[in-house]
């Protein structure tokens, strides 16, 4: 007798979530683009404290794993939006002359993240509610199940943890016009900040076996 084969992809809404979360963030080789490219700016930045070494360190870094990404035939947009981001910041600090400006675009996007999070909650369609909805047939019909709707709920307030805290540390020392305070911040609260939501999150996924298809009312 032929042993039945075990369903394909993801059978409870925390495998999902745990699959979404790691797609949106690039997975490990996403990790690491995030932090080459902070590193390499204070690394420039501590020797020649010059801006544009320092962007061009930045950017160097970056082309090579975008390159690197090409040859090994993997998605580029996460290298791609890397790069956009350190040229759009470049391309005000060239306008402003003030270096610490390389970061105000980061700031600002996770101000208006942590705004879009905020809302949601408030509003009860947490984001990460969506990232369920877009693997089912009824993409809002997450919202009838309660345990879905309060882990969701759990998993967003988790993510916009993290905008707020980068935003309530780097946007003093933006007016303080500290920018090697801003490298090191924009370092530490990348992918180490990451990993540790990361670690909470799987604990809380690890914890419940909730149906991925939502009941029909």
């Amino acid at each position: 007798m032929a042993v039945p084969s075990a369903p394909e992809g993801p059978q409870t809404v925390e495998e999902l979530v745990r699959l979404r979360l790691s797609t949106a963030l690039g997975g490990w080789r996403g990790l690491v683009d995030s932090a080459v490219a902070p590193l390499a700016f204070l690394i420039a930045w501590l020797t020649t404290s010059d801006l544009w070494t320092s962007v061009g360190a930045s950017l160097a870094v970056m082309l090579v794993a975008l390159v690197v990404r090409i040859a090994r035939r993997e998605t580029v947009q996460f290298a791609l939006g890397s790069i956009l981001v350190t040229a759009v910041a470049a391309f005000i600090a060239s306008r402003t002359g003030r270096a610490q400006d390389v970061f105000l675009p980061g700031i600002l996007l996770n101000l208006a993240l942590a705004v879009a999070f905020a809302v949601s909650m408030v509003t009860r369609w947490p984001v990460v509610g969506f990232l369920v909805g877009a693997v089912t047939e009824e993409p809002t019909a997450w919202r009838r199940d309660r345990g879905i709707v309060a882990l969701c709920q759990k998993l967003t307030a988790l993510l916009l943890a993290g905008y707020v805290l980068r935003v309530a540390v780097q946007l003093p020392l933006y007016l303080a016009d500290n920018t090697t305070g801003l490298a090191v911040a924009k370092l530490a609260l990348g992918w180490p900040l990451l990993l540790l939501g990361l670690a909470v999150a799987g604990g809380m996924l690890l914890k419940g076996r909730t149906p991925l298809q939502v009941p029909q009312r």
